[in-house]
């Protein structure tokens, strides 16, 4: 997972194309993305990322993982999930100068 983030990261923002490990989001999840990374035992691996073109004392554009979550093969995060991922989003955009670590 972390050489899909590296490669992601290290792109042009908008620009990685890698074989459906990168999947912009639809509906109530506009603006994020998804990497995917199956692991063993028939698990997805998921990381929520958004692009940020704002935070201060950045020189370019950071790619930010705000949340990662794994799910059995072929089932779908509820709602309460995706809502407590854009939450996470939500806190992470609030300030700038923006808390990374």
């Amino acid at each position: 997972m972390r050489a899909v983030l590296v490669a992601v990261a290290s792109a042009p923002p908008k620009k990685f194309s890698g074989g459906g490990y990168l999947e912009a989001m639809h509906d109530e999840m506009v603006g994020w993305f998804e990497i995917r990374v199956d692991g063993p035992g028939r698990r997805h691996y998921r990381l929520f990322c958004r692009l940020d073109y704002d935070a201060l004392e950045m020189t370019k554009p950071l790619l930010v993982v705000i949340d990662g979550r794994s799910k059995p093969f072929r089932t779908v995060l509820s709602e309460s999930e995706y809502s407590q991922i854009r939450k996470l989003g939500d806190e992470y955009f609030a300030n700038n100068p923006r808390h990374i670590t």
